[in-house]
């Protein structure tokens, strides 16, 4: 995908943090803005601000974790545009200790929003976008966390992992298909957003039933956390850990010899393909190369 004026751009998760970041950068791009979240009052504020840009945007306040939801959205963009170009699954939320500790529903509220959200995303708008038979993109966001998996944040790194491998997927089927449509997986590392207080939108049936008081050492780990992404990079200014695609005619092979840290693959064989990365998509100017090339 080559061209971008006029053209239309989904993102969830859009009224703050690296999704309205997303979205500030269509809209340069003079792409019409579809804007989805579940939090109504950021929603109206961020499209708002848009508009006051010269963008022209379309609000929908959605659960991504809702099937449902999700369809209403895809039916209402179609409706209002004609097409969708650009899908970013980005929607995305956040909890933090042991693993043993982690409720069923904690589990239920991540793995529905983060993997859930994607999966709800391809469904209600894939199938519409390779019917268009138009050049597109989707863009998933995982997390570094979903190719390295820390301490303390193992419901959410399970989560992120899943988004990985199912990306990698479609890729490759989208690419074995012959659609126009390319992949990218997003894996942002500190970034100045708000996720760590992403517990204000869990729906009320999910809330952790009497969980035990965190630890003085948990509640300085989860402070500390706290500190570092308040200080990390602004979402806009943010560059990327790995952009992938799959577009040959974009992508650089990657001939790590010892592995790529990007794609997690393993060490090369004699004759083995390399795998393909992305050294710098148009899309996002400020993404830096992926460091196994060479």
């Amino acid at each position: 995908m080559r061209e971008f004026a006029g053209k239309v751009a989904v993102v969830t998760g859009g009224a703050s943090g690296i999704g309205f970041a997303l979205a500030e950068r269509f809209a340069a791009e003079q792409m019409r803005v579809v804007l989805a979240d579940v939090e109504a009052a950021a929603l109206a504020r961020a499209a708002a601000t848009l508009r006051a840009q010269g963008a022209t945007v379309l609000a929908v306040q959605t659960d991504v974790a809702d099937g449902a939801s999700v369809e209403a959205l895809a039916r209402q963009s179609y409706a209002t545009f004609g097409a969708v170009h650009i899908l970013c699954n980005n929607a995305g939320v956040s909890l933090g200790g042991p693993l043993w500790l982690a409720s069923e529903a904690d589990w239920s509220w991540l793995l529905g929003v983060n993997l859930w959200g994607v999966v709800h995303g391809l469904r209600a708008f894939l199938p519409r976008m390779l019917a268009g038979g138009e050049a597109g993109h989707v863009v998933n966001t995982s997390s570094l966390s979903g190719l390295i998996a820390p301490p303390g944040g193992g419901v959410y790194a399970a989560s992120k992992f899943a988004v990985v491998g199912l990306t990698e997927s479609l890729a490759q089927e989208l690419a074995a298909s012959g659609a126009p449509i390319g992949v990218s997986l997003l894996c942002p590392a500190g970034v100045a957003t708000a996720i760590m207080d992403a517990e204000r939108n869990r729906p009320a049936g999910l809330r952790a039933q009497a969980a035990p008081a965190p630890s003085a050492a948990e509640q300085q780990a989860d402070e500390q956390l706290r500190r570092t992404i308040a200080s990390a990079t602004p979402p806009r200014r943010s560059p990327l850990l790995c952009w992938r695609r799959s577009e040959p005619s974009s992508s650089t092979s990657c001939r790590s010899p010892n592995g790529c840290r990007c794609c997690r693959r393993a060490p090369r064989r004699s004759g083995q393909a390399p795998c393909r990365i992305s050294r710098h998509p148009p899309e996002v100017a400020a993404a830096p190369a992926c460091p196994s090339f060479n």
